[in-house]
């Protein structure tokens, strides 16, 4: 069995590969040298579609067998002229039965029913009746986050707009913010304005979900119709990425001071953990810096889902500085990986 890390940054792409035991790492790089790189999921027919982008050519989608050889897609994302908004980059991906979703900035979501080769736009998100209110946030007007139950379920997460939903595969969308803080009030669409950073949802229950947002963390019992706060036993309220561990349901986040330092609080880079949903959280700090003033950002962690009778799932993230770190044990113990990578955009884990 082998792990491969596919880590994203703002000048390429890197890969690290382990066997099974996960305690020793090669590492491959630079792909896609000097394009930033995004985005990357299973195409579901045994390959791999990527996201990129350049400066100078725009972006694009590209897909691979093999996450070594990568071809641009036929077809990538792209708005009409006539709706007034521009593709920027795909932030995000996400499985929907036989499909794929592509979530993007501007904020939108495209959709793909030949794996990744070609795409069409959602129109129901795009012409959401509240779209003339959406702000963006600090790194964009940008639908940074998707989670479906697989079948015609959608969440999406839209910065700073909040989380909408579709129970038709997206072709009408609801507001689904109540409980959390609004942070740019609208007249006008009450149900807007609240600025979510990521969005996860129970391997076991569609019906909870959890989000990190600009002002805490959030858990809903019912699909996203309501929010309470599970802000107990973090250092800080504000923070980007959230992952769980399918196999155990186990969360991983990583709080920054604030929205105005947005560096680990008290310079030390630490990793929370919850296995109770959410009900309380265990610092991690075995084998992480105690003096790192930089970010984690919002896609730069994951997981393997590897736990089982005789092993522990992994959990790996990158931050700002390039450096990307790696447990074998779900968080007890750390190891930082070789290389000082560019600023780490995302990272995403792969077994086979």
């Amino acid at each position: 069995m082998r792990t491969q890390l596919f880590v994203g940054t703002k000048k390429g792409a890197f890969l690290y590969s382990s066997d099974s035991a996960r305690e020793s790492w090669k590492m491959e790089g630079p792909l896609f040298p000097g394009w930033s790189v995004s985005a990357v999921a299973r195409d579901g027919a045994g390959g791999f579609v990527a996201a990129t982008s350049s400066d100078i050519y725009g972006p694009c989608i590209q897909r691979s067998p093999n996450l070594r050889e990568w071809k641009i897609a036929e077809k990538s994302p792209k708005y009409s002229e006539k709706s007034g908004f521009k593709f920027k980059q795909v932030w995000t991906f996400a499985a929907l039965g036989n499909s794929l979703l592509a979530g993007v900035d501007e904020a939108g979501v495209f959709r793909s029913d030949d794996h990744g080769e070609t795409w069409s736009e959602l129109k129901g998100l795009s012409s959401h009746e509240t779209r003339s209110a959406w702000f963006p946030g600090f790194g964009g007007l940008c639908a940074h986050h998707l989670i479906t139950d697989g079948k015609d379920k959608i969440w999406c997460g839209i910065s700073a707009v909040g989380v909408l939903g579709s129970k038709d595969a997206g072709k009408s969308w609801v507001s689904l913010n109540q409980g959390v803080p609004v942070l740019i009030k609208d007249e006008n669409f009450k149900g807007i304005g609240t600025c979510v950073h990521a969005i996860q949802r129970d391997p076991e229950n569609s019906q909870r979900i959890w989000r990190q947002d600009h002002v805490g963390m959030f858990r809903s019992e019912d699909g996203g119709e309501s929010w309470e706060s599970i802000q107990e036993g973090l250092p800080s309220t504000f923070g980007f990425p959230l992952v769980v561990d399918k196999s155990t349901r186990t969360l991983f986040c990583c709080p920054l001071d604030s929205d105005e330092k947005r560096y680990p609080p008290n310079g030390e880079l630490r990793i929370y953990r919850s296995t109770n949903g959410g009900d309380s959280w265990k610092k991690l700090s075995c084998g992480l810096p105690s003096s790192s003033y930089h970010a984690v950002l919002r896609q730069a962690m994951a997981v393997d889902n590897l736990s089982g009778e005789v092993q522990k799932g992994g959990v790996y993230f990158g931050n700002a500085a390039g450096e990307v770190y790696a447990s074998n044990d779900l968080g007890d113990h750390w190891q930082r990986l070789q290389g000082s990578l560019p600023r780490v955009l995302f990272v995403e884990a792969f077994v086979s």
